[in-house]
C-alpha cells in the first residue's frame, strides 16, 4: 500500500480476546455492544496458529482477555503453548471461574502474571455492578494469587458509582498486600459509552480521587506501585493511543478479527482482516485496515501541522469517530480540535446532572439480552 512499504513496526503486544462470554454484567465494559453476534470463536488450533505467527514476527507480551477468558476450557493448553513459544503471559480476569486447583494448573503450565479486577471495595456495590455475588470470591482469589507467588496485580475501574470509595478501595488493596494497583478510570467505549451519562464522574469527584491517590502513592511508594489514569474527557491533550495505530499492539477478537485496538471494529469501512483468512504478517504489514491510520500521512488539520503529532499521533481514532463521526478527525480531547468545546460542554452538562443527583436514567448492563435489544434497536453509541 502506497506510503507504507517501509513499515518497520512489529506487533510486540498481542491481546488475545478469547471470548466475549462473561459471568459478569459490568455496565462500564469496553467490549463491543454487539457481543451477541460473536458466536463462532476461534478454535484452540486457530489460537495456537495466531500465537506462533505473532511470535515469529517478534511479539513478546501476550494478554489473555475477554469477556472472561476463564470460560475457555482450553486456557491452560493455550498458556502452555505460549510459554513454549517464549511469550510473557498475562491473564486478565475477574477471578470468577477460578479456584485454587486452576491457579495450580496455571503455575504448572508457566503463566507469568494474573491481574484480578474488582468492581468496588464495598461488597454490595461490587456485586451490583457485576450483576453477581462475587466479592468474597474475588478476595479469596486475590489472596491465592499472592500465595502462589504471582505478582499481586489488582485492577479497579473507576467511575461515578464507585470513585467516592477511592480511600476504601486503596485500603482494600493495602490489606490484600498488592504489588501493583491500576486505578483505571473508565474510558468510554462499547458499553461504557452508552452509559456515559451515568458513569462519568464530576470534576469534584475527580479532584478528590487524584488527591487521595497521591497521598497513597507517597505513603506506599516503597511497597506498592499505584497507577492512576484519569478519564480522557477531562484532558486537554490526547493520549498516544496504543502508541500509534498499527505500531506495537495487535488485538485478535474472539471471531478472529484482527484489530489495531480492542475498539476499532466500530470504525466505518475498516473491514478488519481475519486470521482465518490471512496470516498475521500480511495482516500487520499489508492489510488496508492496519495501514489506514499508520504513520502521519493520513492526518488532517489541525493534526497535520501540529508540532506534537509525533508525540500523540492525533489521539484515539475510535474516540474521534464516536465524538465527531469521522475517525480521521483530531481526537476532541485535544484543545486544538474544533470539537473540543463541544466535548467540554457535554462533560459539564453531565456534571450538572450528577451534582443535582437527578440521573434517573438506568444503567444498561452488559449481557446478551441487552446486546440483542441494542442491535435490534440500533442503539446509538455516540
Amino acid at each position: 500500500m502506497a506510503g507504507f512499504e517501509t513499515n518497520q513496526s512489529k506487533p510486540l503486544w498481542l491481546l488475545a480476546e478469547l471470548t466475549y462470554r462473561c459471568p459478569l454484567q459490568c455496565p462500564y465494559c469496553s467490549n463491543p455492544i454487539e457481543i451477541a453476534k460473536y458466536k463462532d470463536e476461534l478454535s484452540t488450533d486457530d489460537w495456537v496458529c495466531v500465537m506462533r505467527e505473532a511470535r515469529k514476527m517478534g511479539a513478546t507480551q501476550l494478554g489473555f482477555s475477554g469477556g472472561e477468558p476463564l470460560v475457555r476450557q482450553d486456557l491452560e493448553e493455550l498458556i502452555a503453548e505460549a510459554r513454549q513459544l517464549g511469550f510473557y503471559t498475562n491473564l486478565i480476569t475477574s477471578g470468577v471461574g477460578m479456584d485454587e486447583t486452576r491457579i495450580k494448573a496455571f503455575k504448572k503450565v508457566g503463566l507469568d502474571h494474573i491481574q484480578v479486577s474488582f468492581q468496588a471495595s464495598n461488597e454490595e456495590l461490587n456485586n451490583y455492578l457485576g450483576g453477581s455475588e462475587t466479592f468474597q470470591h474475588k478476595l479469596e482469589m486475590a489472596r491465592l494469587v499472592k500465595q502462589y507467588e504471582y505478582p499481586m496485580v489488582l485492577n479497579i475501574v473507576l467511575h461515578r458509582k464507585n470513585v467516592e470509595q477511592i480511600k476504601d478501595i486503596l485500603d482494600m488493596t493495602v490489606d490484600l498486600n498488592a504489588d501493583y494497583v491500576e486505578l483505571a478510570s473508565t474510558q468510554y467505549y462499547g458499553w461504557s459509552r452508552i452509559n456515559v451519562d451515568q458513569l462519568l464522574p464530576t470534576r469534584a469527584q475527580l479532584q478528590n480521587a487524584e488527591a487521595v491517590t497521591k497521598k497513597y502513592q507517597e505513603k506506599m511508594k516503597d511497597k506498592m506501585k499505584i497507577i492512576y489514569v484519569i478519564p480522557d474527557y477531562f484532558e486537554n491533550r490526547p493520549k498516544p493511543c496504543m502508541n500509534g495505530w498499527g505500531a506495537i499492539f495487535l488485538t485478535i477478537a474472539p471471531d478472529g478479527s484482527a484489530l489495531p485496538c480492542h475498539a476499532a471494529a466500530q470504525l466505518p469501512g475498516l473491514n478488519p482482516p481475519n486470521v482465518k483468512e490471512h496470516p498475521v504478517d500480511w495482516i500487520w504489514d499489508e492489510s488496508p485496515a492496519f495501514n489506514k491510520f499508520r504513520g502521519l500521512d493520513w492526518m488532517q488539520e489541525p493534526c497535520r501541522s501540529c508540532p506534537e503529532k509525533e508525540k500523540d499521533f492525533g489521539g484515539c481514532r475510535c474516540q474521534a469517530y464516536m465524538l465527531t463521526g469521522d475517525p480521521s478527525n483530531a481526537d476532541p480531547v485535544c484543545d486544538k480540535s474544533p470539537h473540543h468545546q463541544q466535548l467540554h460542554d457535554d462533560v459539564e452538562r453531565i456534571g450538572r446532572i450528577a451534582e443535582k443527583g437527578s440521573d434517573e436514567k438506568p444503567l444498561i448492563f452488559r449481557n446478551m439480552k441487552n446486546s440483542k435489544q441494542a442491535m435490534k434497536d440500533q442503539l446509538p453509541v455516540d
